[in-house]
C-alpha cells in the first residue's frame, strides 16, 4: 500500500503495481460535464499514445455527481474528489501508477493527487487550469463569464438553450450542430443537478495548489482565446514549476472539443520527447 498522508478507509486505497503494466491514461473533465462530454478526444489521444506504446490505455471518469455519478453527492472538497477517484479505479483494477489528465476543475483534481500521492502518477497534463494562488492576478478579468457558466444550471432556459450557451462560452471552434443534439441526450441519460453544480464549484473555489512544483513531470496546454481563464494561469504555474507550455492561439476553454487532435498530438509529441531524452516515468528530467 502506498503510504497515505492522511487517514482513510481501505476502500480509496490505491495500490501500486511492482512489475511494469500496461500503461494507464485517466482523463477528468471540469465542473458539471460528464466524460461524455469528451467527444471524440479519447479516441484520438489512444491512437496517438498506442503509435509509442500499443498496450495503452485511456479511461476517463466521471467526478461524483456528473454523469453515472449524478445520485452520488460531489464533495464540496478537492482532495475528496481526488480519493472518490481514486477508488474509483481500484474498483476497476487499475494500479497505480497512473497518468492524469485534468481540464479546469480535473487540473485542481490532478494538481490535488500528484501532491498528496506523487508516488501513485507518473505524469500529468493540466488543460486550461485555474489554480490558485497562481490565477489570483488574473481572475478578476474575467468573473461574470465564469460565473455564468456556473449559474447557468440555475436557469429557466430550455435544455438546448443551455446548452447552446454553455457552447458558445467554452468553446470557439466548434460548430454547434455538431454536438448539441450529443449534448442532449448526455442530459437526458444524466440530468444535471443543481446542487451538485454548486457544491462542485465550491470546491473549485475552496482549493489551492501548490507553489512547489509535484513530483511528477507536468505538462500545461491552455487556450489564448479562452473566455473562461486567462491563458497567463497557465504561463504562472508553468513558470513556478518549471513545467512546459504549449499554447493553442485560436481555441476555447474547452480544447480538446475545439481540437481534439493538437491535444492529442501534444501529448504524444511530449512523451515521445522524453522517452528520446531517456527520461523515465515520474521524473522530469
Amino acid at each position: 500500500m502506498i503510504a497515505s498522508p492522511v487517514s482513510e478507509g481501505p476502500a480509496a486505497q490505491l495500490r501500486t503495481g511492482v512489475v511494469a503494466a500496461s500503461p494507464v491514461w485517466v482523463l477528468l473533465r471540469g465542473m458539471s460535464r460528464e466524460s461524455g462530454h469528451w467527444g471524440v478526444f479519447p479516441e484520438h489521444l489512444r491512437h496517438e499514445l498506442q503509435a509509442l506504446r500499443p498496450d495503452v490505455r485511456v479511461i476517463s471518469l466521471d467526478l461524483p455527481g456528473t454523469g453515472t455519478l449524478r445520485r452520488q453527492p460531489s464533495p464540496t472538497q478537492v482532495s475528496a474528489i481526488v480519493d472518490a477517484c481514486r477508488a474509483q479505479l481500484q474498483r476497476q483494477g487499475v494500479s497505480a501508477p497512473v497518468s492524469v489528465l485534468g481540464m479546469s476543475l480535473g487540473a485542481a483534481v490532478l494538481s490535488d493527487w500528484a501532491n498528496r500521492y506523487p508516488a501513485e502518477v507518473d505524469a500529468g497534463v493540466l488543460i486550461n487550469p485555474s489554480l490558485r494562488p497562481f490565477s489570483e492576478l488574473f481572475r478578476k478579468s474575467r468573473p461574470l463569464n465564469y460565473l455564468g457558466l456556473a449559474l447557468l444550471s440555475l436557469s429557466r432556459f430550455g435544455a438546448r438553450m443551455r446548452e447552446e450557451r454553455v457552447l458558445s462560452l467554452t468553446t470557439r471552434l466548434t460548430p454547434p450542430q455538431s454536438v448539441i443534439d450529443r449534448w442532449l441526450e448526455l442530459q437526458r441519460q444524466h440530468p444535471l443537478g443543481v446542487r451538485n453544480t454548486v457544491r462542485q464549484l465550491l470546491a473549485s473555489v475552496r482549493y489551492r495548489a501548490s507553489r512547489t512544483r509535484p513530483a511528477a513531470p507536468m505538462l500545461l496546454l491552455c487556450s489564448k482565446a479562452d473566455g473562461l481563464v486567462d491563458w497567463r494561469c497557465s504561463q504562472a504555474i508553468s513558470r513556478a514549476w518549471g513545467a512546459p507550455l504549449r499554447m493553442h492561439t485560436r481555441a476555447g476553454h474547452d480544447l480538446p472539443l475545439d481540437d481534439p487532435l493538437w491535444v492529442a498530438r501534444a501529448i504524444a509529441d511530449w512523451m515521445r520527447d522524453r522517452s528520446i531524452q531517456g527520461v523515465g516515468p515520474g521524473e522530469w528530467h
